[in-house]
């Protein structure tokens, strides 16, 4: 059935669960706006709950852009929810602003008790490219990208310890070629409120891995993100079997913090995109993959496909049932 809106574009999406119940949070724009290109300019998120992933109850929107001036008065884009140790549940969350055109991106903070109504922590913004790391990233505009770069991030308990740790969506500096400069970045946190920006934790490749996810499985870690046939490095589109695509890929590592490398296979993709910004869910019957209806058929679909089983092989490497089904 998916998690479709009749009168609304749905896009990246993420997850978390509380009890027996799966809280869906998804970007979404008014199909009104005619050119679904222009949704991510006219974006709220939206809140559904399902017990199966498959069946969804949408409870509306549930966080939107300040009003202006603020830094995020323009786009609130993807982001992550998780638990914090002091009982709240905290969104991290991408956003932008009008006087800059939408062409800064920077990290902010809210928080809840029931998953449906958010407060920003004082004006929500707690993390930006500046600090004595800031040197290991593209920090300026205009560049050789069309973005400054610094969305989508991913935040989890660190497992060797207390505190918190972010990945998030950035591009690295010092590199001539654009399309090796995306990277992953890093930033540390002792309370999930006071975060420190950390050099990267991966970086080359693609000009950008979007939507990282970092989870570990089978005693491995594994950093979920996607990406577009045009943004693989030269390296990168030789060395990948079939060539370049469009979808979901991963990096294999060592600890949360590394060292990654790519996955030998791509995960996801296809040309035209079938799935695009996906997660990877740990569920009663394994692991499950979910992300939105790119442009399977040529044209912009906007609804989160029903998941898909993923296998997770004895040498560490993912793959998708029905993907390697229908190669078959």
């Amino acid at each position: 059935m998916g998690l479709a809106l009749p009168d609304h574009y749905v896009w990246d999406s993420w997850y978390v669960r509380d009890g027996e119940t799966w809280h869906g949070f998804y970007l979404k724009a008014p199909k009104s706006i005619g050119d679904p290109e222009l949704r991510h300019w006219n974006v709220s998120y939206g809140h559904a709950t399902s017990d199966d992933l498959v069946n969804w109850t949408h409870s509306g929107t549930v966080f939107e852009p300040a009003d202006s001036p603020a830094w995020d008065d323009y786009t609130t884009w993807t982001g992550c929810v998780v638990r914090g140790d002091d009982g709240y549940w905290h969104l991290y969350y991408t956003g932008s602003n009008r006087a800059e055109e939408g062409k800064f991106q920077r990290i902010g903070h809210a928080t809840s008790t029931d998953l449906r109504v958010w407060e920003r922590v004082g004006d929500g913004l707690i993390l930006d490219l500046e600090g004595p790391n800031a040197h290991y990233y593209e920090t300026a505009y205009p560049n050789t990208w069309h973005d400054r770069a610094m969305r989508d991030p991913w935040v989890i308990k660190d497992p060797s310890g207390t505190g918190w740790l972010m990945y998030f969506t950035a591009r690295a500096s010092g590199i001539g070629e654009p399309n090796a400069a995306g990277c992953i970045g890093f930033a540390t946190s002792p309370d999930g409120y006071d975060w420190t920006l950390e050099p990267p934790v991966f970086v080359g490749g693609y000009g950008q891995l979007e939507v990282p996810q970092v989870f570990e499985a089978g005693g491995r870690w594994y950093c979920l993100f996607c990406t577009a046939a045009e943004h693989f490095s030269k390296a990168q589109a030789e060395a990948t079997p079939g060539g370049p695509v469009t979808g979901n890929h991963y990096l294999i590592g060592e600890s949360p913090r590394g060292p990654w490398t790519i996955g030998p296979c791509f995960l996801d993709g296809a040309l035209p995109c079938k799935r695009y910004a996906a997660r990877i869910l740990d569920t009663e019957t394994g692991l499950q993959i979910l992300g939105f209806a790119d442009r399977p058929e040529g044209h912009f679909i906007g609804e989160i496909l029903d998941p898909d089983p993923v296998m997770l092989g004895a040498d560490g490497t993912l793959s998708i049932a029905t993907n390697k089904a229908a190669a078959e």
